[in-house]
């Protein structure tokens, strides 16, 4: 695998300036949240090769900017190219579409991406599967695990690697 140092750099970067003070529900700076995400899809990519490093890891850095941040696509089409804007939209959610039907449409876009945007979504499952917020119901954790198995039905094709580390992580999620 050849790594994209500067690309990467460069992603981590505008990631960081876009998400600035935001946190995750466990209170880490959201560039922790990044870095996790663009690790899982690292560990993919060294275990199964031939796969495009220069689209996975930058979209893994920058696929919560324009849904948790007022960026725009048409501004990670300008500093990205129009390959990484393609994946960063098809991981995020249309906030147009009612809230129960965001997922699956989600997850039908990314399927019309290489397989590396997939890889990227379950590396971001996977990420998010540690321990619940504390905040969180009974019902909202058993329905974030449905989510998560929903994720690895419809995109364990795309990573083998990625798959079996989700079927995991969701065997061990509460709920």
């Amino acid at each position: 695998m050849i790594f994209p140092t500067d690309l990467v750099i460069r992603a981590l970067h505008f990631a960081a300036r876009a998400h600035g003070e935001q946190k995750t529900p466990h209170g880490f700076a959201y560039v922790v949240h990044l870095m996790t995400v663009a690790t899982e899809v690292t560990g993919a990519l060294v275990a199964e090769p031939g796969r495009d490093a220069a689209l996975a890891i930058p979209c893994a850095l920058l696929h919560d900017v324009v849904e948790d941040t007022t960026t725009t696509l048409a501004e990670i089409e300008a500093a990205f190219g129009p390959a990484i804007a393609a994946g960063v939209s098809a991981l995020t959610k249309d906030p147009s579409i009612e809230k129960d039907l965001r997922m699956r449409d989600s997850l039908d876009r990314i399927l019309r991406q290489p397989v590396e945007i997939a890889m990227v979504k379950m590396s971001d499952r996977l990420a998010n599967l540690g321990p619940p917020p504390p905040r969180w119901t009974t019902e909202k954790i058993a329905g974030y695990r449905v989510e998560a198995q929903q994720i690895l039905d419809a995109l364990a094709a795309a990573s083998p690697f990625l798959a079996a580390r989700l079927r995991d992580r969701i065997a061990r999620y509460p709920g």
